[in-house]
């Protein structure tokens, strides 16, 4: 890629230099400000989200996340608006998005408009992802929140090439960045068919036993199928002692025993509630990814945790839990819970001890190389990834020119 002919100092430090003839403006320049809200007329708009994919409609019929009791508060968007979220900036995967629709948004976020000419909105979004994607923003951040304040924000200055180049830059990007959509896409696509082929492995595995010959009897639950002969299947609560999570306040940030939740661990605590072999299960939110722990901890209240007697082996109950259809057993809400009469109530298929050793080695090995090749495919795809950032950063801010 070739460089522009002639630099100058762009006057902003963290820019550095841009190309001789570009210009520089503040935001408050080229974003106007605008706050509409619905108020009573909620139900005339659709309901937009900001996301990593872009704003994007909300499916009222099939909600997934939280709803406020009243959508008086949203604001009013307009298709081509600029939405920013600039409260919460480092926790926020996706802070700045284009709206393609019409609809309504959080009153929390920032909703404005181009009313400058001299930039197009496609240069504007590829430039507003440079700086969101390293979080740019960062010097201006205030308080706990690490919130952008709106005069800082307008403040903030950038770039501006001639309307030829933006158009240039727009059509460059918009060519490179489909093809790395795509290979990346193509990677998900993969992981996708790795983690299917697992859960296939772990479902015949815990269901069916590694005995292609073994006599089969109906198990008498419908998901399950036929189970070999010398299986049971029980209720979890046979198995295990089921325990509540609690909330702790006195969580630590670098040290001490591991606070889990329902991603796994996420920080430390000064005391531990538990030391031995258990899994977890979700109580509340997310209540359909088992969790298999060995040592000391502490868990949060939104989870279980299972101890299992001499009749389970505690990763069998792992690789099993993996396999319950938790549709049938978490409440159909914004936010599914599971009781522990759920849960303990759960039929499983229990093979004798050795087979569960078995059956746990053999999942343990396919496993591991099924994750292997994931972990093979995430490197790809955060290698792709970026690779699109670098070549958005580099055309964006005029560290190379495209014609």
């Amino acid at each position: 890629m070739q460089r522009y002919d002639t630099y100058k100092d762009s006057g902003v430090k963290w820019l550095g230099e841009i190309p001789g003839h570009w210009e520089v403006l503040a935001l408050k320049h080229i974003l106007k400000s605008k706050k509409v809200l619905v108020g009573k007329h909620s139900s005339q708009y659709e309901l937009l989200s900001l996301t990593l994919k872009g704003v994007v409609k909300r499916d009222m019929d099939n909600p997934e996340g939280k709803f406020p009791a009243s959508f008086d508060t949203y604001q009013f968007v307009e298709p081509n608006d600029f939405i920013f979220c600039n409260f919460d900036n480092e926790e926020t995967p996706r802070a700045v998005g284009h709206s393609p629709y019409k609809g309504m948004i959080t009153g929390a976020y920032d909703v404005l408009s181009r009313n400058n000419p001299k930039l197009t909105d496609g240069f504007l979004i590829y430039y507003f992802l440079y700086i969101d994607d390293a979080k740019r923003f960062k010097p201006l951040y205030k308080g706990l929140r690490k919130t952008v304040p709106f005069d800082s924000f307008m403040s903030y200055k950038i770039p501006i090439p001639s309307l030829k180049e933006q158009d240039a830059i727009v059509s460059y990007l918009d060519t490179a960045t489909a093809q790395i959509d795509a290979a990346i896409a193509q990677q998900q696509k993969m992981i996708d068919l790795l983690n299917e082929r697992k859960q296939i492995i772990i479902n015949r595995a815990v269901t069916k036993g590694l005995n292609p010959n073994a006599k089969m009897k109906d198990s008498g639950v419908e998901w399950i199928g036929e189970v070999p002969e010398g299986w049971e299947i029980v209720p979890m609560k046979y198995c295990v002692r089921i325990k509540n999570g609690m909330d702790y306040k006195h969580i630590q940030t670098d040290s001490g025993f591991p606070v889990i939740g329902s991603g796994g661990q996420f920080a430390y605590a000064s005391e531990y509630i538990y030391d031995g072999e258990v899994v977890f299960f979700g109580r509340k939110g997310t209540v359909d990814k088992p969790l298999y722990y060995k040592g000391k901890f502490w868990v949060v209240d939104t989870m279980f945790y299972t101890i299992p007697n001499n009749k389970i082996i505690a990763k069998y109950l792992y690789y099993q839990g993996l396999t319950i259809p938790y549709k049938y057993y978490s409440t159909s809400t914004a936010l599914p819970s599971m009781t522990q009469t759920d849960l303990g109530n759960n039929p499983i298929c229990l093979p004798p001890i050795g087979e569960q050793t078995e059956i746990v080695e053999y999942l343990d090995r396919r496993c591991a190389k099924i994750d292997n090749a994931i972990s093979n495919c995430d490197r790809k795809i955060s290698f792709l990834q970026e690779r699109k950032q670098i070549i958005i950063n580099e055309v964006v801010t005029g560290k190379i020119k495209v014609n």
